[in-house]
């Protein structure tokens, strides 16, 4: 008998949306802010890196426990619990005084991030009875979560045009108490009835191998092949993620039911969002900053140049479901990565025939914008819907650690192979060591000494900083497309031709010990 359809499913799914939406836009909303924040608080180059990545690293590390945790304690209380800290957290920010305290402020939001995203898509896969309106929820929580990254700069521009950078993070405070109020009211509890006693062996393996994993890869990106703190981060990381697998593999109630991973569409379901997300994470941090620091605009005037990427990514999400029930869903999935591909692509192309221009640029954010709404929703719809009811906490920890962990990897990796290419391209400069090398660290560290200098100077040094960012940027791009690009053929070749996404497609039983 098919259950009843819950009155309040499209209320819930208004309040899940409006909580993924900040959390999703403090993703990327202090890309534009950073500058102003970088101009006051003066962190080092090292400290600029962490509170850009600490709330994605946080975040993706906690996800799977926090998806173990909603099942046991309730996953309204849950998401109730990661908006009250959120809300704190956001407090504690806009008092900053210190470098060493935004970082801090960002972790404890990773923590409440981390509470929050599991319980959203759990909730939704309970109140969403009915497998067509399922998909559209689906559909409309990837559209939600990408949008809201890509319109974090937006809305992060404007604030701190008028505000000053506390203000990017003093949006969330109201917001995020306006949620706790009508979630306790409208929202529905839901749990997973798991047996047996909370698996703490199983939380320490999987943070320490999560943060080991990134931070080892943002290491790596950072100082190069020969780093040796790069490979013991992941060797560390290698260690604690395979003891953690072998452990859940033998629990009777793991944590994450890791076989979930043998279903071919999951696995390749996963991958696409999550090289997907590396290229997308890289690219508006890197454009956000050729705004900025190459073309001279303001914060809102570089969030408004941004807008053809969330537009894009939001109308293509609403209309994919409709596309995946005519389509094979590895044509849809394989069709939006081949987007997302030409839109990296375009600026380098672009720049083979002269200067970078804004209108080029345009055009390939809203290819790229367009790529990532298909390709993301057909990911998450087609994850969601090839896993039983009773690990559907675990799906959507795999999902969100997915985008998370992939923007959070695109900024570190692919943002560090940009500031190389930025210092091989940088020409040579009539400056003393130690502003060279000022210079020579980054472009944002380039035009805050290009500032002090003044004059033509400055402008001149200013120019020519700009320039070497231009030209290392397009490159990066193009190395970007080719993740979209292995994803897309991923899809093509594994996921099966009759694949709908109606379908549950059970993950093999576990053996008995």
């Amino acid at each position: 008998m098919t259950p009843p359809l819950d009155p309040r499913r499209w209320v819930v799914l208004a309040i899940l949306s409006g909580s993924l939406l900040l959390i999703a836009m403090d993703t990327t909303i202090l890309n534009v802010a950073f500058p102003s924040l970088v101009s006051d608080l003066q962190p080092s180059s090292v400290q600029q890196l962490w509170i850009i990545d600490v709330y994605a690293l946080a975040l993706s590390g906690l996800l799977v426990t926090a998806g173990a945790l909603g099942d046991r304690w309730g996953r309204k209380r849950l998401l109730l619990a990661g908006f009250a800290i959120f809300a704190l957290a956001s407090l504690m920010a806009v008092f900053a005084t210190e470098a060493w305290q935004v970082i801090a402020a960002r972790a404890l939001l990773g923590v409440g991030g981390a509470a929050i995203m599991p319980s959203t898509l759990s909730i939704l896969r309970d109140v969403f009875t009915d497998a067509r309106e399922r998909a559209l929820a689906y559909a409309v929580w990837a559209a939600v979560f990408g949008g809201g990254m890509a319109l974090g700069p937006v809305v992060g521009g404007l604030l701190v045009e008028r505000n000053g950078w506390q203000s990017a993070f003093l949006i969330n405070i109201p917001v995020a108490l306006a949620i706790i109020a009508f979630g306790a009211w409208m929202l529905p509890e839901s749990r997973q009835r798991r047996e047996g006693r909370w698996d703490w062996w199983g939380v320490g393996q999987s943070i320490v191998g999560m943060l080991a994993l990134a931070g080892g890869i943002k290491q790596l990106g950072k100082g190069g092949p020969t780093d040796p703190v790069a490979w013991t981060l992941l060797v560390v990381a290698a260690v604690a993620l395979t003891i953690f697998v072998r452990r859940q593999l033998r629990l009777p109630q793991p944590l994450l039911h890791v076989r979930l991973f043998t279903n071919r569409s999951f696995s390749i379901a996963a991958a696409s969002i999550f090289l997907g997300m590396i290229a997308l994470g890289s690219a508006l941090f890197l454009v956000t900053q050729w705004f900025q620091y190459g073309q001279g605009y303001s914060p809102l005037e570089a969030g408004i140049r941004l807008l053809p990427a969330p537009l894009g990514l939001v109308v293509t999400s609403l209309v994919t479901p409709v596309l995946m029930h005519r389509l094979p869903i590895r044509h849809v999935i394989g069709g939006g990565l081949l987007l997302m591909t030409a839109g990296l692509a375009l600026p380098w192309l672009f720049q083979q025939s002269g200067p970078l221009a804004y209108p080029g640029v345009a055009v390939a954010l809203g290819v790229l914008g367009c790529g990532v709404g298909v390709a993301t929703t057909a990911a998450s719809v087609t994850l969601m819907a090839s896993t039983p009811k009773e690990h559907v906490s675990g799906a959507a920890a795999v999902e969100e650690t997915c985008y998370e962990l992939g923007a959070a990897m695109g900024v570190a990796i692919l943002g560090s192979v940009a500031a190389a290419l930025y210092r091989t391209h940088l020409p040579e400069l009539a400056l003393d060591g130690a502003t060279t090398a000022s210079v020579r660290d980054s472009v944002g560290e380039a035009a805050h000494v290009a500032g002090e200098i003044g004059g033509p100077a400055g402008a001149l040094l200013l120019e020519k900083a700009s320039g070497a960012f231009t030209s290392g940027m397009t490159p990066t791009f193009l190395l970007a497309a080719v993740l979209p690009l292995a994803a897309a053929a991923l899809a093509w070749a594994k996921i099966p031709a009759d694949l709908r996404p109606t379908e549950n497609a059970h993950c093999p039983p576990r053996p008995r010990p």
